[in-house]
């Protein structure tokens, strides 16, 4: 027993190795609960209907163990006579480190929340809730920082740091990073602006200004479009939100326009056979809407008269392969009815 009352920095050996037994017990008990949730608690989670169950037992059980693991450190410190000054410094410590523990599980346990619930996945049944990739990615990390900005400052103010004098010297820096990230922070709003309005998704085909491509990638800064020159353009997210976005992607069908002229020499039979010939198009040509097409005499123009024929291409149909299709058949057509184009011609009277 002499052995063990030896005095070593204040404390005895016994009280040392009953100390580091305490800590050393808190690993065994760790080791026990994870046994536990992962052999019985996570299996009668399993065996509910509802995943909430399954996503606590999950996301709880590392912020229990490091709780656990506190809890031993502080008690052993508590039974040995450290200093006062060590006795604070571990006090404060542990305040601070309890507050972050239980800020670290809300984090984990709503991160998890999100991504069962709102992230798109093939094994989740509530389809209703799911939310575009960008959107969730947003809402997660806008969580994540409120979250974590709480769980700090309340670990802050549990240590005696004056919060409200940190917050006011945040806010006037602030302040002066606001007024110098004016177009960042257009960008971000604009970012949101097309990610919670959807006027188009990655893999659309959009007109902006001059530019005419494919969404390749919609970020909270920019959005990227590949042209149809293959070239890539970056657009600010706030000039996307301050003009006119055209979806062609989203059109049910393509609008078709052409302008056919005749002869002077046509009689009104052949232009109400050239008619005719129009109107029958979408009846030999597929995909093209039956429904909507129009054939008209229009004008009387410098060099002939002028049919204005419109057209729809729909969805399924190729909008180059399509057209070209229904310009065969105009000119078979046209052909066999003896019905003649007309090109630039000029005449002129000279006066004696």
């Amino acid at each position: 027993m002499e052995f063990f009352n030896q005095m070593f920095y204040g404390n005895s050996l016994m009280d040392w190795m009953i100390s580091l037994l305490i800590i050393l017990g808190a690993f065994v008990l760790n080791k026990l609960i994870v046994l536990l949730n992962k052999k019985v608690l996570q299996k009668l989670a399993n065996h509910t209907n509802s995943r909430l169950d399954d996503i606590l037992f999950q996301m709880l059980e590392a912020p229990v163990l490091l709780g656990i693991a506190l809890c031993a450190i502080w008690i052993a410190a508590q039974r040995l006579s450290l200093g006062e000054q060590i006795v604070d410094g571990i006090a404060k410590a542990y305040r601070m480190l309890i507050v972050i523990n239980i800020t670290w599980f809300v984090a984990r346990f709503a991160n998890a929340l999100v991504k069962e619930y709102l992230e798109p996945n093939e094994d989740n049944s509530h389809e209703s809730l799911k939310l575009d990739t960008h959107l969730v990615s947003i809402i997660r990390r806008s969580m994540m920082l409120i979250v974590w900005s709480v769980g700090i400052v309340m670990a802050l103010n549990n240590v005696g740091v004056n919060v409200g004098t940190l917050i006011a010297g945040l806010g006037i820096g602030g302040i002066a990073f606001g007024l110098g990230a004016q177009t960042t922070i257009k960008n971000l709003f604009g970012g949101i602006s097309i990610i919670t309005d959807r006027p188009f998704k990655i893999g659309e085909r959009i007109k902006v200004d001059n530019t005419d491509g494919f969404v390749e990638d919609i970020g909270i800064r920019s959005t990227k479009i590949r042209t149809l020159e293959k070239r890539l353009v970056t657009i600010p997210n706030f000039k996307i939100s301050e003009v006119a976005v055209e979806n062609v992607t989203r059109e049910p069908a393509k609008r078709v326009l052409i302008k056919l002229a005749l002869n002077y020499r046509t009689t009104a039979e052949q232009m109400n056979k050239a008619l005719e010939i129009l109107l029958n198009i979408p009846t030999l040509v597929e995909h093209i809407n039956k429904s909507d097409v129009s054939a008209t005499f229009s004008d009387f123009g410098e060099s002939g008269m002028i049919i204005t024929f419109i057209y729809f291409v729909e969805k399924s149909g190729d909008v180059m392969k399509t057209p070209s299709a229904v310009n065969f058949e105009i000119l078979r057509a046209f052909n066999d009815a003896n019905i003649e184009f007309a090109f630039p011609t000029r005449t002129v009277v000279l006066e004696k």
